[in-house]
């Protein structure tokens, strides 16, 4: 453990414990640019797939409001919390960017809702991640935004990789995620066990416990509530990355979305979360600022099973704000600039009148 980080639930960083841990993606970052103007190879299979779960997706959503009974409503409403929650907490902000450390149990517990949420297991959805980070908005990003708001939403998906993305991913160090045993079994059994977690299961349950129609498990449980967690996760690609404030630094694409934050669980905040991704909040406000992903990691710290929560200290936020941000933090900003020059101006005016 760095020297300056606790031993206590949380450890907040300072600017020499920053680098240790956002997985070392601070190093060798190379510079931002625009994408290579190259013709997309597509793969039609993908297209055809992604096209009949959107098609899929929007009959499931006709089927909540006509003839889904509520009980089939609120078990997709729970599928959807409990994957995107493995996509968040789990894939993201504890293997991605080990951002928090968890128990056994826990580390079961988001695996599993990781494998519901079918995003690719969490040790190559990490290893990606941390490409994304590593060379942001550049050819060795897998969705770059600078490719426009359709290619980093999911265009990214419907097309080969760029060869930068596989030359980059293939000399990342992951030995940390190689190492977890929990990983290793998830991304061992994946192929059998995503199928059954993420489309069996939430058709077959529906059917058996209340009745529910296969029509209506198959479309609601299983099509649209795989496909909108998709597309919400999509959204921190894409709108956060291209609409939003940008208090912590104006010169990167990632921006402060609260409509992101909403639906993704805190995932919205990326201006910050770019700026700072060691931090297990992903944001500044914490846990109860359109941030669930938060809360939920701080309950399971209150009960013991996440630990060595990191975080960042206002000195650091203040100072950086000061030095890169674009004027609109809450504290630090332009509404602090519009104080100090009124003040500025009731000053020369009181001088004025004694003269």
């Amino acid at each position: 453990m760095p020297p300056n980080a606790t031993n206590d639930v949380t450890g907040v960083l300072n600017e020499d414990d920053a680098e240790t841990f956002d997985g070392g993606l601070s190093k060798d970052i190379t510079p931002l640019k625009k994408a290579e103007n190259r013709k997309l190879k597509l793969v039609w299979r993908n297209i055809i797939l992604f096209g009949y779960l959107h098609l899929a997706a929007l009959y499931g959503a006709w089927l909540c409001l006509s003839s889904a009974k509520w009980l089939t409503v609120f078990f997709a409403i729970f599928l959807y919390v409990i994957s995107a929650l493995g996509i968040t907490a789990g894939a993201h902000r504890l293997w991605a960017h080990r951002s928090y450390k968890a128990k056994l149990p826990l580390k079961i517990l988001l695996a599993l809702f990781n494998t519901i949420a079918f995003q690719d297991c969490a040790m190559h959805w990490a290893r990606d991640h941390r490409v994304h980070h590593k060379y942001s908005e550049t050819d060795a990003d897998p969705h770059n935004a600078t490719r426009g708001f359709f290619f980093s939403h999911v265009g990214w998906l419907l097309c080969r990789k760029h060869p930068d993305v596989i030359e980059k991913g293939k000399k990342l160090d992951i030995s940390d995620l190689e190492a977890d045993p929990v990983l290793h079994y998830q991304k061992k059994y994946y192929m059998v066990l995503m199928p059954i977690c993420c489309f069996i299961l939430p058709t077959i349950i529906p059917m058996y416990v209340w009745g529910e129609t296969f029509k209506n498990a198959w479309f609601v449980c299983a099509m649209f509530r795989y496909t909108f967690v998709l597309n919400v996760t999509w959204l921190v690609n894409s709108a956060a990355h291209k609409w939003g404030d940008k208090p912590y630094d104006k010169a990167i694409n990632p921006s402060q979305n609260p409509s992101v934050a909403i639906f993704a669980f805190g995932e919205g905040w990326h201006n910050y979360h770019h700026v700072f991704p060691w931090d297990y909040k992903t944001a500044e406000l914490g846990g109860y600022h359109f941030n669930f992903s938060t809360a939920f990691i701080d309950f399971f710290a209150k009960i013991g099973w996440a630990y060595d929560l990191k975080s960042v200290s206002d000195e650091i936020i203040e100072k950086r704000v000061r030095r890169t941000g674009d004027g609109s933090h809450h504290l630090w900003g332009w509404g602090d600039k519009d104080q100090d020059a009124s003040e500025k101006r009731d000053a020369k005016i009181t001088h004025l009148k004694h003269i």
